[in-house]
């Protein structure tokens, strides 16, 4: 019967509007599109790559293999499973114009193709003409080459250009290709030849770095799952690597996912904040209500019908906030979709997403019920004697201990639902800490800012500087906002900052770090009677200050003690490509050996190697395990007897795997090479190297840095969009808990007007009240965001971290300037009311 009494009470309150809930609905509608909004978008590219992956992929299947053509055996099962076989080739090389005194060079990543690429989608060229047409040989085998290569090296269509020994003729610019995103990650713009035109190149040789896919069309309700099987189990011993159109692009659809799931915490990170307003608002809320909460209880009404009056409110505009959310959430990502398209690789399916909205439904709904169910369990402890009392303020103390294990529950259920649903709920969990631990820094800071104001308002340094001690005492009084404000503003500085300080890192670990360490060039198919001519020019040349060669070859780790290597140690990074290989007598220069030892220089026995301790870890290798190698399309077996550490941020040459020389006895194999030298030594160093041996392909580290480095730009540009969206829900809780507190400075204003006190000092005391608390919520920020930049840092990126002042000055500053502008936007109307209207209102 209560619930039916309640559920009418309230909907009669309700028909008084929403006044005093806009900022609450705010909040939630806030928090819950941003959630939606990201989610939304990315399902929209997950399913565009669905929809499109056999033309991202090039075909509804593809074999690949590395350093090698298919055998006989490979390409008649193909050619026996598949309607048509396209074949792709795919290398790094130097595009070489010749211009007598002047030679340009340009790093390309080349496709070689037959005539039937691209099986699925369409090459767009510019002039728009075939690309057969453009390909094919007149007097010279044909090519064409995306733009941005073409400006770097002065090129339009008619003129000619040289890969490794073959000249070609430019004859249109390459605008896009289908396949484009199944590729991965290119150090070069690319450049699309036929591989029959290759042949005359001497780039694509026994040894040689190069990567071979087979793209098939298969017959109408061919199973993907079944022709996978049976190809694995012919072929994936030889180095076979499978891929189908159920994921075309998987390093694209990893990243999206990564992201995406990233994104979402920096959401809920933002619901947070919008959370403290939801508490702020209910509580302002029910303080306003307190009479008609006595009257209630005066007449009879008994706790459980108050907290239910109240409860089914909340729950109609968290309704409507989340509605409101959800709505938003779902628009915006169709709004801005012709500019997200723009900016992907990749075709996205933009429309409403069901399960990105009812996700961020779920968390909206969560979070209000998190931060309303207290204040609410709070209005049954409001006696009738409060009707004849001073009800401002509201009780006090804990809610009872049925509310205290709901809050628990509902808690965990969010953390929970964020874990689960996030796809990486290790991040997840370590967020939800995060989030948590802030807010209880925040919580104390506040506390601490209180108590600090009121003995600063009462210290002699303070005195006859009314302004500043009315505002010190202001902050530390009681019923002030200090605590509402610290919290909203400064969870969402503290996201910024984190955001900041990971940004600045990643970029100084890029920009400053590596290039003192790295090399100049990467030498790559470096042919074996290439490399005395080659060590001559390099290490002959004063401006050299070291020159590093390896053996290079190429090879696929398929089983670990004698298991299938997946079964074993799962979806780790070293088991998802081929990874590089290399032979050794004796340990690198500086070669850090953590267990075991090295094999003797003259040892012949069984293949032995040498495996990276941390990826050895992460794979659970001990040694004396065994690990299958397979290179060239020959299974090596070898004997794990020392791990090393390798460090990977160098930028020089390490491997994960070192055999022993007799293992890969015959295999044919190239060097590489890293050389350090002065600037001034780069250019002529590349022009006779590149003259004297054109097969040989330099990367300048430079320039492949410069490529990490936009990547990472783009992904910093992304978490700072989330950080943002944060920071405005804690600028809307600002604003509604200076909203909120008008009240109070309307009476106060009255009271220093009557004692005698300027508009410009009152308006002063405000401005500092507002300014102190947005330098506390800063400070705070900066030390809780340089925290988790150093947490993300050392533990997930595995670099070093060094605190960067730029932004976390830039941090305090916002945030003061931020409560500043909140707080002044509300202070103009109790200035200007005069004082014994308020007075006389006043018992």
């Amino acid at each position: 019967m209560s619930a039916a009494i309640a559920a009418r009470i309230a909907r009669r309150e309700l028909r008084g509007g929403l006044k005093g809930f806009r900022i609450f609905l705010a909040c939630i509608a806030l928090g819950v599109a941003a959630i939606a909004a990201v989610g939304s978008v990315r399902v929209a590219i997950s399913e565009g790559l669905t929809r499109e992956g056999a033309a991202i992929l090039g075909g509804d299947a593809e074999m690949q293999f590395t350093y090698r053509f298919a055998t006989e055996e490979e390409r008649a099962w193909m050619a026996a499973t598949a309607l048509e076989v396209s074949e792709i080739v795919d290398f790094r090389s130097m595009a070489v114009v010749d211009r007598g005194d002047v030679v340009e060079r340009g790093l390309t990543q080349v496709k070689g193709v037959d005539s039937l690429y691209p099986l699925y989608g369409t090459v767009t060229l510019d002039p728009a003409i075939p690309l057969e047409e453009a390909l094919a040989t007149r007097d010279l085998p044909g090519a064409v080459m995306q733009q941005v290569l073409m400006d770097r090296m002065g090129l339009s269509p008619g003129d000619t250009f040289r890969l490794g020994t073959q000249e070609f003729e430019l004859r249109a610019a390459l605008v896009t290709e289908p396949d484009s995103a199944g590729g991965g990650f290119g150090l070069g713009p690319r450049t699309i030849v036929t591989t029959e035109g290759l042949n005359g190149s001497g780039l694509i040789t026994t040894g040689t770095l190069f990567e071979t896919g087979y793209r098939m069309r298969l017959p109408d309700g061919a199973v993907l799952d079944d022709v996978k099987a049976e190809a694995e189990a012919l072929f994936r011993d030889n180095g076979m690597r499978w891929r189908d159109s159920r994921n075309g692009a998987p390093g694209v659809a990893r990243f999206v996912d990564r992201i995406g799931a990233f994104l979402v915490l920096v959401g809920l990170a933002g619901l947070a904040v919008g959370g403290v307003g939801v508490s702020a608002a209910v509580r302002a809320y029910l303080d306003g209500k307190m009479h008609v909460i006595a009257t209630l209880k005066t007449l009879g009404a008994e706790g459980r019908t108050i907290f239910l009056v109240y409860f089914f409110q909340i729950g109609v505009l968290t309704v409507i906030g989340v509605t409101l959310g959800l709505m938003l959430g779902a628009i915006l990502p169709l709004l801005f979709a012709p500019l997200i398209e723009a900016r992907l690789p990749i075709p996205a399916a933009f429309g409403v997403h069901p399960g990105p909205l009812a996700e961020a439904g779920l968390y909206g709904v969560l979070t209000a019920l998190i931060f309303t169910l207290w204040p609410l369990a709070r209005t049954e402890e409001v006696r009738a004697a409060a009707l004849f009392r001073d009800v401002t303020g509201g009780a006090k103390g804990l809610p009872r201990g049925i509310y205290l294990i709901a809050l628990g529950v509902l808690a965990a259920m969010l953390i929970g639902g964020a874990a689960w649903l996030s796809g990486i709920p290790t991040l997840a969990l370590i967020s939800a800490g995060g989030i948590v631990g802030a807010l209880g820094l925040l919580m104390l800071s506040a506390f601490l800012v209180r108590r600090i104001s009121r003995r600063l308002s009462r210290a002699k340094a303070v005195r006859g500087k009314t302004a500043l001690r009315l505002a010190l005492g202001s902050v530390g009084g009681p019923g002030g906002e200090a605590t509402s404000v610290v919290l909203s503003l400064g969870l969402g500085l503290t996201v910024l900052a984190a955001v900041g300080q990971i940004d600045s890192n990643l970029r100084n670990s890029i920009a400053n770090e590596l290039p003192e360490v790295a090399p100049s060039y990467f030498f790559i198919d470096i042919q074996n009677d290439q490399l005395p001519g080659f060590l001559e020019r390099a290490e002959g040349d004063p401006l050299v200050n070291q020159v590093d060669t390896a053996p290079m070859l190429r090879g696929i780790i398929t089983r670990i003690n004698g298991q299938p290597a997946r079964e074993v140690a799962g979806d780790h990074w070293t088991l998802r490509g081929d990874r590089g290989v290399t032979y050794s007598t004796a340990p690198r220069d500086g070669a850090i050996i953590t267990q075991g030892e090295w094999w003797a220089e003259d040892y012949a026995g069984p293949p032995v190697v040498s495996f990276a301790e941390e990826e050895a870890l992460e794979l659970g290798l001990t040694l004396g395990d065994k690990i299958t190698v397979n290179i060239l399309g020959r299974d090596i077996t070898a004997e794990i007897v020392n791990f090393q550490v390798i460090d990977f941020s160098n930028a020089g040459i390490n491997f994960i795997m070192t055999l022993n020389p007799a293992a890969l006895a015959g295999a044919p194999h190239t060097h590489i090479a890293t050389v350090y030298a002065e600037e001034a030594a780069e250019a002529p160093l590349l022009r006779d190297l590149a003259t004297s041996y054109p097969n040989i392909t330099a990367v300048r580290v430079r320039d492949a840095i410069a490529r990490v480095a936009d990547a990472l730009a783009g992904l910093a540009a992304a978490t700072s969009y989330g950080a943002a969206a944060t920071l405005v829900t804690g600028f809307v809780v600002l604003i509604g808990a200076a909203a909120a507190g008008e009240r109070a400075r309307v009476f106060e204003a009255a009271v220093l007007k009557t004692l005698g006190a300027a508009r410009g000092r009152i308006l002063l005391s405000f401005a500092l009240r507002s300014a102190i608390l947005g330098a506390a919520a800063g400070i705070v920020a900066i030390f809780a965001g340089a925290l988790a930049g150093w947490g993300v840092m050392t533990f997930v990126m595995e670099a070093t971290y060094r605190f960067e002042p730029v932004s976390a000055i830039a941090i305090v500053i916002g945030g003061a300037l931020a409560t500043l502008i909140a707080g002044l936007s509300f202070a103009l109307r109790p200035l200007s009311i005069r004082p014994a209207g308020i007075l006389r209102a006043q018992d």
